[in-house]
């Protein structure tokens, strides 16, 4: 069948599913596996390219407000590709697709594509859509044995933090995983799950709620004992970009992670903000992030960018 993707975290469910070769299109933000961003682009973003993060923020709130999402489907490419599955998702209202367009694609196009919603907000639920695409695709099989792998390495991770407690006695450590910095959001869906499994306690975004903003008030208040910047759709050298506005925050210097320099960035648009099988990856760099004398990061994965303190601000190391 032909497979179009709405969303970078599907396309890579598509690909771990052995479907590369039945994907012919997918969206401009699309980069992984390698390869995938030389096909056929099906979306397109009103965002330009070098907005900061609070205009970013600002395009974003203002969608919401009149239901517009900020990308679009290119409909002469969808219709040129024939698709038979078209996988999209109804998380984010703003950052995909709208669900409404791409239904209303899909009656368009001759043989009316299935459609595939995906809207994972835990852990357990995006095991839940890889089985979803499995079956869709009729390669149930394969998407069963692609769960029992990744859920192996979590339970090998659980195990490690579960262990060193029991072992230690040691206080866990509070951690705030950080998912915008201007204005500041914590970090919901499963990113206070993935801190949990790594041996941290997430002191600020709750585990299945959405991200939401935070006051900078309310994260001085936590105090947390870590911080780890993961960036919605960035890099980290996107990210990088950003530290300076933390820095200027209000009581940045007085907070217990940056007197004691355990402030990190991770890559949040390869890992931590798509909710694909590479948030097993997340949960191994954030893990070793936290605990790196009983998590060892797995070949091949990049370590957290570690800011350590200088001359009163704040280098990637």
């Amino acid at each position: 069948m032909n497979i179009i993707s709405l969303l970078p975290s599907a396309t890579e469910i598509i690909c771990a599913l052995g479907l590369r070769d039945q994907l012919v299109g997918v969206t401009h933000e699309c980069d992984y596996p390698s390869g995938v961003d030389r096909l056929a682009k099906v979306t397109q973003t009103l965002i330009p390219h070098d907005a900061t993060s609070g205009e970013i923020d600002t395009m974003v709130r203002e969608r919401l407000q009149t239901e517009r999402a900020l990308y679009s489907l290119k409909m002469p490419v969808v219709e040129s590709l024939a698709p038979d599955l078209i996988v999209t998702q109804a998380l984010c209202d703003v950052c995909a697709v709208a669900e409404s367009e791409v239904n209303a694609a899909a009656c368009s196009l001759p043989g009316k594509p299935r459609v595939v919603n995906l809207e994972p907000t835990s852990l357990s639920e995006m095991f839940d859509c890889i089985t979803l695409v499995g079956k869709a695709a009729n390669c149930p099989d394969r998407a069963a044995t692609l769960i029992e792998q990744l859920k192996s390495r979590v339970a090998r991770v659980r195990k490690r933090s579960e262990d060193w407690l029991a072992r230690t006695g040691a206080k866990v450590p509070s951690v705030m995983l950080l998912e915008w910095i201007d204005p500041p959001f914590s970090a919901g869906h499963w990113s206070p799950e993935l801190v949990r499994l790594a041996g941290g306690n997430e002191c600020v975004g709750e585990a299945g709620e959405r991200s939401v903003t935070t006051s900078w008030d309310r994260i001085r208040e936590a105090d947390p004992d870590v911080l780890f910047i993961a960036c919605c759709g960035f890099s980290v050298s996107r990210t990088l970009e950003d530290v300076p506005i933390l820095c200027g925050y209000p009581g940045w210097s007085d907070m217990k992670c940056v007197r004691e320099d355990r402030v990190y960035v991770g890559d949040g648009s390869a890992y931590f903000s798509r909710p694909g099988p590479r948030l097993i990856d997340s949960l191994e760099i954030l893990a070793n992030t936290l605990h790196p004398e009983i998590h060892p990061l797995p070949d091949g994965l990049p370590p957290a960018t570690h800011l350590k303190k200088v001359s009163g601000t704040f280098l990637g190391e």
